[in-house]
């Protein structure tokens, strides 16, 4: 696998390499991945390979989603568990379905402790269960709010999850993360509208399907507008899921 980090570039043009135009050292690094369960696109399950890849950014915060025990052969660790210890020392899961086969949802972690967390229910009836994780962390720079989710397929589902997010979002004054896997790839698109007139900032990366992204389904957001300096995708991990991580330095406020 290279080391090199790609950012986006349009169809057909050469891809650039990843410039960072901020101290890195002021900036805190966040991060959203959908895992696809731990399956690559080879259709191998493993989550060493998505820890390595997570980890060689060194990020602070990360949210992934599609969190799925329930391919874990007897005796692997819960893979909660696992990528939480693996990657940072605090985390938050959003277990969305439990059955007698094991477990599925998405997991907020962070490398500082919570100071508060709460599960918001984002679900449509008739639908695929679907949640939010809110969160303040208190890092080493103040304290960074986030929230992480993954919203549903449908165009109506979504527009609800989108105006749910929104009012969790609003009227905050500590620096807002939002991020995750927004299942959005209308354009136009109200939902996208609506989450930027709270979060002004965005990230604008081609993440899916990863070997050929053509589609801005995985985001991340931020309030105020000049919290997010930098962000970028990383090419080198398209055989570990079938989206690409998308990551971003954030400066806290």
């Amino acid at each position: 696998m290279s080391d090199t980090l790609l950012l986006e570039t349009a169809p057909g043009a050469p891809p650039a390499r990843q410039q960072p135009t901020h101290d890195a050292s002021a900036a805190i690094r966040v991060m959203t991945w959908n895992i696809h369960g731990g399956v690559g696109v080879d259709g191998r399950f493993d989550l060493p390979r998505i820890i390595a890849a997570i980890v060689r950014h060194d990020p602070d915060v990360v949210a992934l989603q599609e969190v799925d025990s329930r391919r874990c052969a007897p005796g692997d660790p819960p893979p909660f568990t696992f990528l939480k210890e693996a990657i940072g020392h605090h985390g938050v899961e959003a277990k969305s379905i439990i059955t007698a086969d094991g477990e599925y949802g998405q997991i907020l972690v962070s490398k500082w402790p919570f100071v508060s967390a709460e599960i918001h229910d984002l679900t449509t009836k008739g639908r695929e269960p679907r949640r939010a994780i809110e969160a303040e962390i208190r890092t080493d720079r103040g304290n960074l709010r986030v929230i992480a989710s993954h919203f549903g397929l449908g165009f109506a589902e979504r527009k609800s999850q989108a105006q749910r997010i929104v009012e969790i979002a609003r009227s905050h004054p500590t620096t807002t993360v939002m991020l995750g896997d927004f299942n959005d790839w209308a354009w136009p698109s109200s939902l996208r509208a609506a989450l930027r007139r709270e979060l002004p900032a965005r990230t604008r990366h081609a993440s899916f399907p990863s070997r050929y992204p053509l589609l801005r389904l995985d985001r991340i957001y931020c309030w105020p507008r000049d919290a997010l300096v930098h962000s970028f995708t990383d090419r080198g991990a398209r055989i570990c899921s079938d989206h690409l991580p998308v990551i971003a330095d954030v400066m806290v406020n």
